[in-house]
C-alpha cells in the first residue's frame, strides 16, 4: 500500500474518546516500523513514539507493555498527556522526560506496540510482515548492527513469545506484506 492511500487512511478514522488518534505499527525487528512511522508522520502531522525509547534494555520487550499503557496509552484515552522517560541505551538507564498533549495523531512504533488488551485505545493498527531473510538483511545494513548483534537471537526469541500470545497480525487494521505468513 501506498503510505499517502494509508496515511489517508488513518486519517479517516475517529480521534479517541479523549481527543488523541493513537496508531500502533508493530512488527518484528527490521520489518520497517520507524521507515513508515518516518514516512506517515509529516503526512498525518504526526508525533511519533518509539518503543525503543521504552524498553528497559534487550531483557524489556515484554515488560515494556505495562510502561506504554501506564504512561502513554492510559493518560492519552483519560485526556491527560503521556509523559515517559526516554531510555539511554549507551548509559543502560532511563533519563530525560517526555511529554506529547492529549490530542492530535499519534504514532506508536516499534516492536509490541500493538497488544490486544489495549485494541480499544487504538484508532488504528498496522502490522508489517516481511520474510525474516529480509529482516536480517536490513539488520546487518543498520549502523548500529554491531550493538545488537549479540542480541538478536534473544530479542528474536522474546518477539516469538509475545506475538505467538498477542498475534496483532489477525486483530490488526491492515496486514502490509505476506499476511499468510504474518512472523517471517
Amino acid at each position: 500500500m501506498d503510505v499517502r492511500a494509508l496515511a489517508t487512511r488513518i486519517g479517516a478514522r475517529p480521534h479517541g474518546r479523549a481527543g488523541a488518534r493513537v496508531v500502533a505499527i508493530d512488527g518484528r525487528s527490521g520489518s520497517g516500523k520507524t521507515r513508515l512511522a518516518h514516512d506517515l508522520a509529516p503526512l498525518l502531522d504526526a508525533a511519533v513514539v518509539h518503543m525503543d525509547d521504552l524498553y528497559a534494555g534487550w531483557d524489556d520487550l515484554i515488560a515494556s507493555g505495562a510502561r506504554l499503557h501506564d504512561a502513554i496509552l492510559a493518560p492519552l484515552d483519560a485526556g491527560r498527556p503521556a509523559r515517559w522517560r526516554r531510555f539511554d541505551w549507551e548509559r543502560g538507564e532511563f533519563a530525560e522526560w517526555h511529554k506529547l498533549p492529549p490530542h492530535g495523531t499519534i504514532l506508536v512504533e516499534g516492536c509490541g506496540s500493538a497488544r490486544r488488551a489495549w485494541r480499544e485505545l487504538y484508532s488504528y493498527v498496522v502490522w508489517l510482515s516481511v520474510p525474516a531473510e529480509e529482516r536480517v538483511r536490513r539488520l546487518r545494513a543498520r549502523a548500529d548492527w554491531p550493538a545488537h548483534r549479540e542480541h538478536v537471537q534473544r530479542w528474536a526469541h522474546d518477539e516469538s513469545v509475545l506475538y505467538g500470545d498477542e498475534r496483532p497480525w489477525e486483530w490488526a487494521d491492515l496486514v502490509v506484506g505476506d499476511a499468510a505468513n504474518p512472523l517471517g
